[in-house]
């Protein structure tokens, strides 16, 4: 087998090794193969594909990789719908008590039904809680 291809091979092998994890770790090893398979079809011999291959892989995750870590991590200031209620503080309106089907509290000015996180737990009118979890239009709470 000519060393382009399992240079081509291992290139593959890293994108689908990428496709499958998405932390942007094996994306700089499969440019490295893929330049070292250009190279080995241009003529270059195994050493200089080798060398190749280290130098592109290092660049890219020295270069890229942090970049591309700070762009994986959405911070909640930018989450948008339900998913920004969750980690709130809200405020009880009506007693919690997952048993009996009751509870309301208010989150960000809002009406929210609202169960405990815990189904045993029972909160208080007038408690302080921290949103868990949003189902659908209700906002599992705790203390």
């Amino acid at each position: 087998m000519d060393e382009w291809v399992i240079w081509l091979l291992v290139g593959i092998a890293f994108s689908i090794g990428e496709m499958a994890t998405l932390g942007f770790f094996m994306a700089p090893f499969a440019a490295g193969a893929f330049v070292a398979a250009i190279l080995s079809v241009i003529g270059v011999g195994t050493g200089g594909a080798i060398l190749a291959f280290a130098i592109v892989t290092l660049i890219l995750l020295l270069a890229l990789r942090p970049v591309a870590r700070r762009h994986l991590k959405t911070p909640p200031e930018i989450r948008t719908g339900t998913a920004a209620l969750v980690g709130k503080e809200a405020i009880v309106l009506e007693r919690i008590a997952n048993d009996e089907g009751v509870g309301c509290v208010r989150i960000d000015g809002e009406v929210w039904t609202a169960r405990a996180y815990d189904e045993d737990e029972i909160i208080d009118a007038g408690s302080k809680v921290q949103v868990m979890e949003i189902r659908g239009a209700t906002a599992l709470v705790t203390q």
